[in-house]
């Protein structure tokens, strides 16, 4: 269905393990547009066929551009195991599929040629059967998870290899206010702090903080806008779970307060239109009008959480593993000490269980059940 589900890298090494064609490949595994092809009575209308055009960008927009490359991914690496173990990807077999599972999980190699690859987490194997039934989808087929191929063979492999989720760290208050006293009040650093503040204020993903636009419908790509109030702003998001609004309110302190940090780097960096945070030029003197990439935002996070010292005791390598873009919502929803409803509100989560999550320290034993019982 989607011209740009293909990995060359992927495809070159299966073509040289296999000897096969990558364009035969292509077509088999890759139709074109085939899940929204006309049917054949109406075949060869002008208008319906810029329609298909049409159809086939909204549903490159039903997923994030990470989410579809990572189905790709997903793909590509499936149809590969299957070639080289003798089997078909298409139409989908749950005892393929089963056997797929069970080969990532006990990480055994693709051939007795090749060396043991490293057996992958719980989690990482979850999406790779969601990435191949939403795969399937777009080529007219319905993968059942339910069929007992599958879900027995992923049930024994969560039941043997599960382990607690690694959570990064919160970046608690103090954490945040000794990262921004890092940078310097250049442009960059009037950028960067922004952003950092921002992101912790409003508990943003990092995809969040980059799509901002100054209005709405500034770009094609925009992800949101900002509009600044006397006592805050208030962010609109398309989310994962839909448009949502996002209220930050106004800092104690000018030093800290997010809202004047965004004044700040828009005025000096006299922006009025487009994109809200974007690239710098080498001197960190003029901005430019090409958006940052989300992962500028992870960077600027390990950065700065070194710079600042924090959690020193601990090698650096250790230290940059701990912390990532979801350090902002963690920290977030453990240090504001306000109703957790709230706290799920901003952050857009539908159920507090979700929300707790992303919790590291807050209400901890704030109920005492043992108590209540009478001990």
């Amino acid at each position: 269905m989607l011209r740009d589900m293909s990995d060359n890298t992927e495809n070159s090494s299966s073509e040289a393990a296999n000897g096969s064609s990558v364009n035969e490949d292509n077509e088999r595994d890759h139709p074109d547009g085939e899940a929204l092809s006309l049917p054949s009575s109406l075949a060869g209308s002008g208008a319906l066929d810029r329609l298909v055009e049409t159809a086939r960008d909204y549903a490159r927009a039903a997923a994030s551009e990470n989410t579809l490359k990572a189905y790709a991914k997903d793909w590509t690496h499936f149809a590969r195991w299957c070639r080289m173990k003798g089997a078909e990807p298409l139409p989908p077999s749950p005892e393929i599929i089963g056997l797929y599972l069970a080969d990532l999980a006990s990480g055994s190699g693709p051939s007795p040629s090749q060396a043991a690859s490293r057996p992958l987490s719980v989690s990482t194997i979850d999406r790779r059967l969601s990435g191949l039934a939403w795969n399937y989808a777009q080529r007219g087929f319905t993968l059942d998870r339910k069929n007992r191929h599958i879900a027995t063979v992923l049930a024994g492999i969560k039941r043997k290899h599960a382990r607690p989720p690694v959570q990064k760290q919160a970046i608690l208050a103090e954490d945040i206010l000794a990262m921004v006293a890092t940078l310097p009040y250049d442009l960059r650093g009037l950028r960067d702090r922004a952003i950092l503040l921002l992101g912790y204020a409003g508990g943003l993903r990092r995809s969040e903080i980059v799509s901002l636009d100054v209005h709405k419908d500034d770009t094609p790509d925009f992800g949101g806008w900002i509009e600044i109030f006397d006592k805050g702003a208030l962010l609109t998001l398309n989310a994962k779970t839909g448009w949502r609004e996002v209220e930050i309110g106004r800092g104690s302190k000018d030093q800290t307060c997010p809202v004047h940090a965004v004044e700040q780097w828009l005025h000096f960096a006299k922006i009025d239109f487009g994109p809200v945070f974007v690239g710098t030029s080498r001197d960190g003197k003029r901005a430019s009008e090409t958006r940052l990439n989300d992962k500028h935002v992870a960077r600027l996070i390990k950065r700065t959480v070194l710079d600042a010292r924090i959690r020193s005791e601990l090698p650096e390598k250790e230290r940059l593993a701990l912390f990532s873009g979801h350090s902002l919502r963690a920290g977030l929803a453990s240090s504001a000490e306000v109703d957790e409803r709230y706290v799920q509100k901003q952050l857009g989560h539908a159920s507090a269980e979700m929300t707790r999550r992303y919790q590291r320290r807050r209400d901890r034993f704030r109920v005492n059940l043992t108590k209540a019982a009478g001990l």
